[in-house]
C-alpha cells in the first residue's frame, strides 16, 4: 500500500507543516492547503515520529547550565468531567499533562514528556533530561513534591535544586469572570532542595513562558476551543513537532540579537544545529 503521504510533495508537506507549527487547526490547514483531512492526520503521525526520533538521537551531551521545568495542562476526547464510565481513569481520557524542560541560556527544550501528573511519569521525565546534559546544572521547577523525589532518585544530589512556588491571592470577583482573569501573584517561596544554587537564578519565568509559547503555537493548546486532542497519540505527534519547529526552525530574538543579528535558533545556540531550518527541512525528515 502506498501512504498518502508519499504522494504529497515534499513542498505541499512544508506548507502543512508551517500551518500546524503557526497554531492552525486541521480543518484550518484543509481549507489553506486543500489537503484531506485525513491525509493532514497522518502526516502528523508520521512526521511528528520523524521528528521525536530525530530529537531523541541529536539533543545529547547538551551544555545546558541552567534548567527550568513546568507542566502544562490539556485534555483529550473530553474534559475529565465529561468522560464516559468505560474510559474512567484510563490514559488519554481526560486531563494530560505535558512536562517541559527549558535551558535558560540557549532556550532550547531538550526534553518533554506528554502523560500524566505522576510520580512514575516524574520520574521518567526527569531521567530522560538527565542522560540529555553534559554538565551539572542547577535546576528550578514550581512547588510540586512529585519532583523531589524523581530528582533526588536520578541525580542522587550531584545537582543544584530549589523550588519555586508562587503565592496568589484569591480574587473576590464572580465565578465566570475569575474564568478569564488570571489571578494576581501576591509572593514567592523559594526553597533550596539539593546542591548549592545561585539564588539569583532560581526562576520558572522561561518555562511558564515556554507553556504560553505551546499554547499560542499548537491549536490542540488552545483553551476554550473545539481544537483539542481526540487522541492523545494525536497530541504527543503534535508536540514533537512543535519542538522540532522550535528548536530548530524559529529564530529567538534574544539568541538572534546575541549573536549580532545573525538568526540563531535554540538548536544553534546549543551547538547541535547549524543552520536555520525551513519547514521544507523538517518535512524532508520523510524522504
Amino acid at each position: 500500500m502506498v501512504s498518502m503521504v508519499n504522494r504529497l510533495s515534499t513542498d505541499k508537506r512544508a506548507q502543512i507543516v508551517s500551518c500546524l507549527c503557526e497554531g492552525m487547526s486541521i480543518r484550518a490547514t484543509v481549507r489553506v492547503t486543500g489537503a484531506a483531512k485525513n491525509t493532514i492526520t497522518k502526516l502528523l503521525v508520521e512526521l511528528g515520529g520523524a521528528c521525536a526520533e530525530y530529537q531523541g538521537a541529536a539533543l545529547f551531551d547538551l551544555p545546558c547550565t541552567t534548567i527550568q521545568c513546568d507542566e502544562i495542562w490539556s485534555f483529550c476526547y473530553s474534559k475529565q468531567k465529561n468522560v464516559p464510565q468505560e474510559h474512567r481513569d484510563e490514559f488519554g481520557y481526560g486531563d494530560v499533562w505535558t512536562w517541559t524542560a527549558i535551558c535558560a541560556d540557549t532556550k532550547l527544550v531538550p526534553s518533554w514528556l506528554v502523560g500524566e501528573r505522576s510520580a512514575y511519569d516524574a520520574e521518567v521525565f526527569i531521567r530522560d533530561l538527565a542522560s540529555r546534559l553534559a554538565n551539572r546544572v542547577q535546576l528550578t521547577t514550581d512547588g510540586l513534591r512529585l519532583y523531589v523525589n524523581a530528582v533526588e532518585k536520578t541525580f542522587h544530589g550531584d545537582i543544584d535544586y530549589a523550588q519555586l512556588h508562587k503565592i496568589y491571592e484569591s480574587p473576590d470577583i464572580e465565578f465566570n469572570e475569575r474564568r478569564y482573569s488570571p489571578a494576581v501573584c501576591t509572593g514567592i517561596d523559594i526553597r533550596r532542595v539539593n546542591g548549592n544554587p545561585d539564588m539569583d537564578k532560581v526562576s520558572t519565568s522561561y518555562v511558564e513562558r515556554q507553556n504560553l509559547t505551546m499554547r499560542m503555537g499548537m491549536r490542540r493548546f488552545t483553551r476554550l476551543s473545539n481544537g483539542f486532542s481526540k487522541k492523545v497519540e494525536n497530541l504527543a505527534h503534535a508536540v514533537s513537532l512543535h519542538y522540532m519547529h522550535y528548536n530548530f526552525a524559529r529564530p529567538h530574538a534574544t539568541l538572534t540579537k546575541a549573536a549580532g543579528g545573525r538568526p540563531t535558533t535554540p538548536a544553534m545556540a546549543a551547538g547541535v544545529a547549524n543552520h536555520v531550518w525551513t519547514a521544507r527541512d523538517i518535512a524532508a525528515l520523510l524522504d
